[in-house]
């Protein structure tokens, strides 16, 4: 008996999950990097140059105010060394013509004369030695109307300045660089300039305690260029990057599906498959959902190897933040082509399908299930594994719905999966004896609290409660169906209905269709759980 020839173009026959090259991950993994660094690069010019639009005609950028007090007879800051650097360089501006400050400085006592002055650090100090005084950095302060708030332990707070002397009237000193004195509002601005500087404030008559709401401003003529120089460095990484993003996720969809080569509807047999071709013919209309999600238990689990499989699956996190990104960029891109075509592109669809199957297998082996012990592979397109997530291909999509279905239309479904997946929690602001402020308190959400539960009963018991399981994916199915649909992978709306269980027990509306062989989520032989599967 002879074996039959093997055509010569014939490809090569293999097993297991399709091969992802090499060069799309590259593609990928450059492009979401560079990515990133454009938008930041981006944002951050932006911001810069807003700030620059700010401070035109002369004005400053200033912080927010703040009410000092002190018990002697000055407030002092830190004094700030400014050097020069290319001074005396050709083409290099004086730091006198780069930047400036402005200082506010409003006395709480009403018909308090207040004195603010900038002088050399070495006049300052001369000018109040022995005298008792508080420094900036050590003051307690608050937002005006509102109760104190200590920079300092309650020790420093006690602690009274030190010193004997009471100070010389402040305006009969000349070596001010500025100054200013009065009974309201007093403002100095001061232009950088080489030295050692301090700023002080007393009041005009030498008297204590000092107490008053301080202001600071800055500006520089830097923030423009700067903030030119990060807008085009961010737009060159963004129109660099995102190209690159988009071809490595179409390169990767293109692997995972090879029927999106010709960007056509999927043929032949296997998961999925028969479910993409009914959807692709009637529209996905029928009782069941085109979102296929499906977790078999493992009939034995560690008791305790939940407890580091946060670290074990910390090269999964890894990735999935990357595919994540480039997630975003695709459904956007995706987005805009169903706008104008009505499809979505069979290469981006599958990259956007194995992107949240990777999410799926990685939740059910960590935090979201703990379902099995199973380590789950590191690839896009479907697996021998317990967990199993597919979509099924749509031949249409509304172009009017890409515009408000993942947010408006969604609300509902966001609402619930927020209960599911977000923390309970309240917030507030209570004021002790001593000013300080306590804030509360944080619980874990639903989702993670029925998590927490059965892996405390499997450490004692070694058993995961079959009910609770089948809960647990039950919510997890809701989760990723509502994703589906954020995502712009489906038209029809998620049905508000908890199906728990391994598999989906509403089937999709071509079951009866399927070829035969392995469906999608069942499990792979000798994996059979013991209640039947």
């Amino acid at each position: 008996m002879t074996a039959a020839p093997v055509p010569r173009n014939a490809p090569p026959s293999r097993s297991g999950p399709p091969r992802m090259r090499a060069g799309h991950w590259v593609l990928l993994v450059l492009g979401v990097l560079l990515s990133l660094l454009g938008l930041g690069l981006t944002i951050g010019g932006a911001v810069l140059a807003g700030a620059d639009a700010a401070q035109r005609d002369g004005r400053y950028l200033t912080g927010e105010t703040e009410r000092y007090q002190s018990t002697g007879y000055a407030l002092t800051s830190p004094s700030v060394v400014i050097d020069p650097g290319g001074a005396g360089m050709p083409g290099v501006p004086g730091v006198e013509e780069l930047a400036g400050v402005q200082v506010r400085v409003t006395p709480v006592v009403p018909g308090q004369e207040i004195f603010v002055g900038i002088a050399d650090a070495s006049d300052a100090s001369a000018y109040l030695q022995d005298v008792p005084q508080t420094s900036l950095g050590n003051a307690s302060w608050s937002s005006p109307g509102g109760r104190g708030l200590s920079w300092t332990d309650d020790d420093e707070l006690r602690r009274q300045p030190t010193g004997t002397r009471t100070p010389a009237d402040p305006g009969a000193q000349d070596f001010w660089v500025t100054s200013a004195s009065g009974t309201g509002t007093q403002e100095i601005t001061f232009d950088l300039q080489p030295g050692q500087w301090s700023l002080v404030v007393v009041n005009a008559d030498t008297t204590r305690p000092v107490w008053v709401d301080l202001q600071a401003g800055a500006r520089t003529e830097l923030l423009g260029p700067f903030g030119s120089g990060l807008l085009i460095a961010g737009l060159v990484g963004l129109v660099v990057g995102l190209p690159l993003l988009l071809l490595g996720t179409r390169g990767l969809g293109r692997d995972i599906d090879p029927a999106a080569r010709e960007d056509r509807p999927r043929t032949g047999s296997g998961p999925g498959a028969a479910l993409a071709q009914h959807s692709g013919r009637s529209g996905g209309s029928g009782p069941g959902c085109p979102v296929r999600v499906s977790g078999f238990l493992d009939q034995r689990l560690s008791r305790g190897l939940w407890l580091v499989k946060w670290l074990l699956a910390i090269p999964h996190y890894i990735v999935l933040a990357i595919l994540w990104v480039a997630l975003v960029v695709t459904t956007i891109a995706a987005g805009i082509t169903v706008l104008f075509t009505g499809r979505y592109p069979r290469s981006w669809f599958a990259f956007s399908v194995g992107v949240l199957r990777w999410s799926w297998r990685v939740g059910f082996y960590a935090y979201s299930v703990l379902g099995t012990d199973r380590y789950p592979p590191f690839t896009l397109a479907a697996a021998d594994y317990p967990a199993a997530f597919d979509v099924a291909y749509p031949a249409r999509l509304s172009r009017g719905l890409v515009l408000v279905k993942w947010w408006l239309l969604a609300i509902p479904h966001l609402l619930v999966v927020g209960v599911l997946t977000s923390g309970t929690g309240t917030w507030g602001t209570e004021w002790d004896e001593s000013g300080r402020a306590t804030t509360t308190s944080w619980g874990p959400s639903l989702l993670g609290l029925l998590v927490l539960i059965a892996a405390v009963i499997l450490l004692f018991t070694g058993r995961y409660r079959y009910g609770l399981f089948a809960l647990v994916v039950g919510l997890n199915r809701w989760i990723y169906r509502v994703s589906a649909y954020v995502l712009l992978l489906r038209d029809e709306y998620p049905p508000f209905r908890l199906d728990q269980g391994p598999v989906d027990p509403h089937p999709a509306p071509d079951d009866r269709e399927r070829a035969p062989g392995p469906q999608i989520g069942a499990p792979a032989p000798g994996n059979r759980p013991p209640w039947g599967g």
